[in-house]
């Protein structure tokens, strides 16, 4: 079968690029679970409000709500245009589609971790992810 366009990735990283990366990666995900917190915590106020939105309902926290899925929307746009693959948003699982040996596969990073340190097949996810050693970068 023959590879379409859309298999190969627009940016190919190198170890170093991806680990650059990482700090922008964790304010993002910072501000997502911060506006996640939000909107959890205005949901119910929200649910409320829609319900009587026929009858000219509103409230308070609408404005708060809207700001935090505005962040999620621009944090999660953000991260796809750097290249980078975005597995898991609740966990903070990112792929950066490198080249090893000649075929791609992924660096894997999660949210909380330092640097890269594992990578794994594109076809295959985060349980099967391998350690990076001096043998595979």
């Amino acid at each position: 079968m023959a590879k379409s366009d859309h298999d190969t990735p627009e940016r190919i990283f190198t170890l170093a690029e991806a680990n650059e990366l990482i700090p922008h990666l964790n304010q993002r995900f910072t501000a997502v679970r911060r506006a996640k917190t939000v909107i959890a915590s205005t949901k119910e106020e929200v649910s409320k409000a829609s319900a009587k939105a026929s009858s000219g309902g509103g409230s308070s926290v609408g404005a708060l709500y809207i700001r935090a899925l505005h962040e999620i929307s621009g944090s999660l746009q953000a991260i796809h245009e750097l290249g980078v693959v975005l597995k898991d948003v609740d966990v903070g699982l990112c792929d950066f589609p490198y080249k090893l040996g000649g075929r791609i596969v992924y660096l894997c990073w999660k949210f909380g971790e330092d640097e890269i340190q594992w990578w794994h097949e594109t076809s295959c996810g985060y349980k099967d992810r391998h350690p990076l050693d001096g043998t595979t970068v």
